[in-house]
């Protein structure tokens, strides 16, 4: 493109450019913290309720031997169980799950879903793969 003598050539940048790199700019960090895609609660494996997470301070998992207390995974759409209350639809077994895992930290009230509850990655995320 050639200009004319005594005129200036002016450059036209695309607001879609501006945009989509705002776009995303955004979805970078929204996708930095997501929730869990398990969580672990404390549990009596003898009575199978839930009982407060200070009490599980072993790593390990119940094999179906042993004494104490134990965690229990439950999948992100699980309920959350309330302490005293009875688990189900979960596993004992963590080290066979595949995913991010939130070990505490859950509403001892219970009540609500483990993915409304958990976070993990981001800014100020609650853990990442399996850990305490």
């Amino acid at each position: 493109m050639t200009s004319r003598p005594g005129t200036t050539t002016r450059r036209m940048r695309s607001a879609g450019v501006s945009i989509g790199v705002t776009a995303l700019m955004a979805a970078g960090l929204t996708g930095c913290s997501t929730s869990a895609d398990y969580a672990a609660v404390c549990v009596d494996p003898e009575t199978q309720e839930r009982v407060d997470d200070d009490e599980c301070d072993d790593d390990s998992d119940y094999n179906g031997t042993g004494s104490g207390f134990f965690w229990y995974y439950l999948g992100a759409s699980s309920r959350v169980p309330g302490v005293g209350s009875p688990v189900s639809g979960g596993t004992f077994n963590g080290s066979s799950l595949s995913g991010n895992v939130q070990r505490g930290g859950l509403p001892s009230s219970g009540g609500t879903s483990v993915k409304s509850v958990t976070k993990t990655g981001g800014f100020g995320g609650v853990s990442r793969g399996i850990s305490s």
